[in-house]
């Protein structure tokens, strides 16, 4: 994407309802206007609250909530110009449950109170295979805490991925630590018994994968 068409999109970001684009201090510094108050302030609604971490192009997130409508998703990434084609297709659809929020996944307790979020969904994150990168694992020890801080007591965790490293990292962690998994599998278009939202809504990337072959995985689980 060059860089014209980013700066477009940017700032056609600002004029979209459905974004919402703190700075890092407005979220680490101050109290952040949504924090606690996605519901009222937001959504206008109490529908429960799901995230998706790293949207990419929200694909994801205006998926779950075209098929949710009673629920409300919120899509968070860092990378506005990737989004951007969600908020706008959201938009396009009046869909009023999805919403997206520019920030990077560390702040998200910044963003989100304790208890506000009923469930997230992890969709093909880039798995940090290097020793170095583990710290940006979006499934390690210190992200599963930031994650249980803004969860409801049952609230849940959904991990999707093509990277069997990835699922192997993950499930190997929840274990270990004695975190409730509810469902587990190394190949949910072979195996019966995935919720159909994990079936049903696929990524860009995601059929590529498919057709390349390449096994989707997918963990759901609880953090204790």
């Amino acid at each position: 994407m060059g860089s014209k068409n980013k700066l477009k999109r940017f700032k056609e970001n600002e004029t979209f309802s459905n974004v919402i684009q703190p700075t890092r201090e407005m979220l680490t510094e101050a109290d952040f206007q949504y924090k606690g108050k996605w519901n009222a302030d937001f959504f206008k609604n109490d529908q429960p609250i799901i995230l998706e971490l790293g949207c990419g192009k929200g694909e994801y997130s205006v998926g779950l909530a075209q098929a949710f409508p009673e629920k409300n998703f919120i899509g968070i990434d860092i990378k506005g110009a990737r989004f951007w084609r969600g908020a706008k297709t959201a938009l396009e659809e009046g869909l009023d449950n999805v919403g997206f929020l520019r920030t990077q996944i560390e702040l998200i307790d910044y963003a989100f109170a304790e208890n506000e979020v009923s469930e997230i969904w992890i969709t093909f994150p880039d798995p940090q295979i290097k020793y170095k990168r583990t710290k940006h694992r979006l499934t390690n020890t210190g992200f599963l805490q930031k994650y249980k801080k803004i969860l409801k007591p049952d609230g849940v965790v959904n991990l999707k991925t093509d990277s069997e490293f990835m699922h192997g990292y993950t499930l190997g962690l929840l274990h270990g630590a004695g975190h409730e998994v509810m469902y587990a599998n190394h190949h949910v278009y072979k195996n019966e018994g995935a919720p159909k939202e994990v079936t049903r809504i696929q990524t860009f990337y995601e059929k590529q994968y498919l057709e390349k072959g390449k096994p989707i995985t997918y963990i759901k689980f609880r953090i204790k």
